[in-house]
């Protein structure tokens, strides 16, 4: 008999996925402890969950893949052949669909592009303590993008508006904000997008107390620490309105201290949804306001999982002792927030369970 840990391990489908698919019906384990309610399934079960796996990949729905699951082994080979052309036809089918309507959404947007003017960058020069920016981005720096398909997000957004520099960063999966006051602006919001590289090569210099000058012009950034510089072009793209990502202080909120939370995110129990995804760690706010890790078997309502590494990461880039996190539904982002100052945060999507 193989326990659920290795039919999970060796089949590409996660444990909570198999509990899903053991109450659905699609999947169900040849034996259950009565004592432990822990699942056992027959080797021969191991080609059906592999099966399965691969159906899901594929998006086939629940219902065809219980008929194909029950006819995989028996004779009935034509019933199984028909299934799959049937999805394969809707998946065209969808296909085509999903191409008409970005074809209509392109030409939406190109009537936008040519009746609106957008943000562009002016020149700008301001004044920033290096202390300020520094601290900026360090908050914001690990949810840069790396993606070569959205270079937008390859960067870091330099967002200047009245005394105010906003630092943003985002691969769509987290995002990070922070800011900075600053002197010597007095028109409009001015925006650029600094590559990661030259946002790195900024904040090598800035290592002191005094303050620095930030200028844009003619498409590059130039960022002066007394007699070191350094400059580069900013990204000619257009980064998302990040402004309407903001989330909402309308969830569950407790404070956590951000050594021992780190501490029991790094020897805590995780779950994976399937092969080769991202370790999660599943969250909830208990009645006395703590966080707690919810354990395999922990069915909360209100849990919400997330990418492990990604939220290690947010509690250092935090910079504090004590963070605020705010969790909301399971499929609303997760906050992290100073106590201390409400414009530096870090937002993470959550992680959806199939069980």
């Amino acid at each position: 008999m193989r326990s659920i840990g290795e039919m999970a391990r060796d089949s590409g489908l996660g444990v909570s996925a198999l509990r899903f698919y053991d109450r659905a019906g699609v999947l169900v384990p040849a034996w259950v402890d009565p004592v432990s309610a822990y699942r056992w399934y027959e080797p021969g079960q191991l080609e059906e969950a592999r099966l399965l796996a691969r159906l899901r990949r594929a998006g086939m729905p629940l219902p065809d893949i219980r008929l194909v699951l029950a006819s995989w082994s028996g004779a009935d080979a034509g019933l199984v052949r028909e299934l799959l052309k049937a999805h394969l036809r809707r998946l065209e089918q969808g296909l085509s669909d999903a191409r008409s309507e970005f074809s209509a959404l392109r030409a939406l947007l190109d009537h936008r592009e040519n009746v609106m003017t957008k943000l562009r960058t002016a020149a700008v020069g301001l004044s920033v303590a290096a202390s300020e920016l520094a601290a900026a981005l360090d908050t914001v720096r690990f949810a840069a993008g790396t993606d070569p398909e959205l270079p937008m997000l390859g960067g870091v957004l330099f967002d200047v508006e009245g005394g105010s520099l906003h630092v943003v960063a985002t691969d769509r999966y987290r995002m990070a904000v922070a800011r900075a006051g600053v002197t010597g602006h007095d028109g409009g919001r001015v925006q650029a997008i600094v590559p990661s590289p030259l946002a790195d090569a900024m904040r090598a210099l800035l290592d002191g107390e005094e303050r620095v000058r930030l200028s844009v012009d003619d498409g590059r950034v130039t960022l002066e620490a007394g007699d070191r510089q350094a400059s580069g072009q900013w990204l000619d793209h257009d980064f998302p309105d990040y402004r309407r990502l903001l989330p909402q202080a309308d969830g569950r909120r407790a404070v956590v201290e951000v050594a021992a939370f780190r501490e029991a995110l790094e020897n805590g129990p995780v779950r994976t949804t399937e092969a080769g995804a991202p370790e999660l760690s599943v969250l909830k706010v208990e009645s006395g306001g703590t966080v707690a890790l919810c354990a395999d078997g922990d069915e909360d309502p209100d849990r919400v999982a997330v990418n492990r590494r990604y939220l290690l990461d947010a509690l250092a880039a935090g910079g504090r002792d004590r963070l605020v996190l705010e969790l909301g539904a399971p499929d609303a982002p997760i906050a992290l927030r100073r106590l201390d100052d409400a414009d530096a945060f870090s937002i993470l999507m959550p992680v959806r369970l199939e069980d």
